[in-house]
């Protein structure tokens, strides 16, 4: 099992949600050598008004690349599925702590399945929510859009509430943000403690998918 890069590093992780899922493969191919993580992005059509994939896009993904698959569960019913997903191949799992009952139950799961775990909150989820919890998982993943579709604006509370967050953090946890994320609200969320950079719609929708995640990373990693 893959593990996630080491914390403090600035990664960015292309969405494959955004991508054209005609071509997957070949899409993914073109940022492979610029990433070493991969976020793929599930949907149910009940947590969020969405559906995307199943664990069979992971399952035919996963022998074509050596990336870190962070697969982030938008859905009602992860402990059922984490497992199934995790044996198609992904390499961390990341739940919403307003979809599971027991999120620490959740946690000790994915630890006995010995994956990467993430917990993610919706933007109008305070994060304090997740005190209890946080000292138990490997990255916090903070939306800066409502979780179910691609190309949205960034909420300006955005690096505020990761500003708050880290401060919640351990060094050694990642701080993930995904939504809205472009070169120009990189260096704002980078420099309020988040390492950890999804980009879906900047990447995927430029002509040039390799240049674009070299330019998010440039400007995440030019911070003054």
């Amino acid at each position: 099992m893959r593990k996630l890069p080491v914390a403090g590093t600035i990664e960015i992780a292309p969405s494959i949600l955004s991508a054209d899922f005609s071509r997957l493969a070949d899409h993914v191919r073109q940022v492979e050598n610029e990433v070493h993580i991969l976020h793929i992005d599930v949907m149910d059509g009940h947590f969020v008004p969405n559906i995307t994939i199943g664990p069979i896009v992971v399952k035919k993904l996963r022998p074509h690349f050596d990336l870190f698959f962070d697969t982030h569960l938008m859905i009602s019913d992860a402990p059922k599925y984490a497992p199934e997903f995790i044996q198609a191949g992904s390499d961390g799992i990341t739940f919403h702590l307003e979809a599971v009952d027991d999120p620490a139950a959740m946690i000790q799961q994915l630890r006995v399945l010995k994956v990467s775990v993430g917990v993610s909150v919706k933007p109008k989820t305070p994060v304090s929510a997740l005190q209890d919890i946080i000292a138990d998982v490997d990255m916090v993943l903070l939306m800066t859009v409502e979780p179910g579709f691609g190309g949205q604006e960034f909420i300006p509370e955005g690096p505020d509430r990761a500003r708050e967050l880290r401060t919640m953090m351990r060094d050694d946890q990642r701080l993930q943000v995904d939504g809205g994320i472009n070169t120009a609200k990189a260096p704002l969320i980078v420099k309020a403690g988040a390492d950890t950079l999804v980009a879906g719609n900047a990447v995927f929708s430029h002509p040039d998918p390799a240049q674009a995640v070299r330019d998010i990373q440039h400007a995440a990693t030019d911070v003054k």
